[in-house]
């Protein structure tokens, strides 16, 4: 199934979780915060920008941000929170999509730069980035550490959250590098709803020589977005990488 197919107008009407998850203002105040001094007063292009979780408080901060996005659906949502003019977006591929002007940050969060399925595509969207950066800018993606020590021999899933009407759990294709996510909500009864999303996981150090084809150099890497030490105990990384500047 191809990603536009999957981020339809239902995954668009429940994406929002206003107050809890990534909505939860201890997950969105620290990512925005960091962003915010990271533009460093310059304009800024979020890839995948969704339905705003983190463009529309970033704007709000004073940032002048930009955004790509496939999903139609998404953009529409958007659009009930803020205006083309106070945030314009680009319908397409972060991959090779482009917008005007120059950047001095490009964001890609939440783990999406897995939802490209090839390592070329991955690539490209690095590309991409320091197309849209001045010289000096910053390229700053989240992303998961894919958990492969969990899988015993002859086990292909591992279940990394549960709580009350939900399991998520991924399913590993360690050969071709790729994974699919299971969410499964359920009440009471008998039935019980299953959104499923295919990526490809990178591990840091191939995300780091990706960066380093498209003229970037790593600049920080930290567990999350308040600063802590990136450790091999570390389950995510936000990784900040660098454009050189003007001699």
């Amino acid at each position: 199934m191809r990603q536009e197919e999957i981020w339809d107008d239902e995954a668009a009407r429940d994406y929002d979780t206003p107050g809890s998850g990534m909505f939860a203002p201890e997950v969105l105040g620290p990512t925005v915060d960091r962003l915010a001094a990271l533009a460093d007063g310059g304009p800024a292009l979020e890839f995948a920008i969704g339905t705003g979780r983190i463009a529309v408080p970033l704007a709000e901060r004073g940032v002048r941000v930009s955004g790509i996005e496939l999903s139609v659906p998404m953009v529409e949502r958007l659009r009930t929170k803020v205006d083309a003019a106070t945030i314009p977006v680009e319908v397409g591929d972060m991959a090779g999509t482009t917008v005007p002007g120059e950047f001095s940050l490009v964001y890609l969060i939440y783990n999406t730069i897995a939802n490209l399925l090839t390592q070329a595509e991955q690539v490209a969207c690095f590309r991409n980035a320091a197309r849209h950066l001045r010289p000096g800018g910053r390229f700053v993606i989240e992303l998961w550490v894919p958990e492969l020590r969990k899988l015993p021999p002859g086990q292909q899933a591992t279940v990394w959250h549960t709580e009350a009407g939900y399991i998520g759990l991924d399913t590993y294709d360690v050969l071709r590098q790729q994974v699919v996510s299971h969410h499964f909500r359920f009440g009471a009864g008998r039935e019980a709803r299953v959104f499923r999303t295919p990526h490809r996981y990178i591990w840091p150090s191939e995300l780091d020589l990706m960066g380093e084809l498209a003229g970037f150099t790593l600049e920080s890497r930290h567990a999350d977005w308040t600063g802590a030490e990136f450790t091999a105990e570390s389950r995510n990384h936000v990784s900040v990488y660098r454009l050189p500047p003007l001699p």
